[in-house]
């Protein structure tokens, strides 16, 4: 079981759920959550929106192949001063 959330700039936006290709990647769309709005076991013809969330049921892997990957961040190093740094003596 997963929630896939559908992003603005997903290729699911405008797709029905029987368009959407979901039921091909043995992917069952359990509910469909619009703003403050459950439908459950939505029908084929409900088409999608961004910003919609998606419980669904099926096979992990394909629903893990949806979620687009990332760009891997550069560490981030930060040089030492030159001189050593030491507490002020106290007085």
């Amino acid at each position: 079981m997963a929630e896939i959330h559908v992003q603005h700039a997903a290729e699911l936006v405008g797709r029905s759920l029987g368009q959407s290709g979901l039921r091909d990647r043995d992917i069952t769309v359990l509910t469909l959550q619009r703003g403050t709005h459950v439908i459950p076991n939505p029908y084929d013809r409900h088409v999608l929106e961004a910003g919609d969330r998606l419980l669904c049921f099926g096979n992990l892997e394909e629903m893990r192949s949806m979620i687009p990957s990332r760009r891997k961040r550069g560490r981030k190093v930060k040089r030492l001063p030159k001189d050593p740094i030491h507490d002020a003596p106290a007085t």
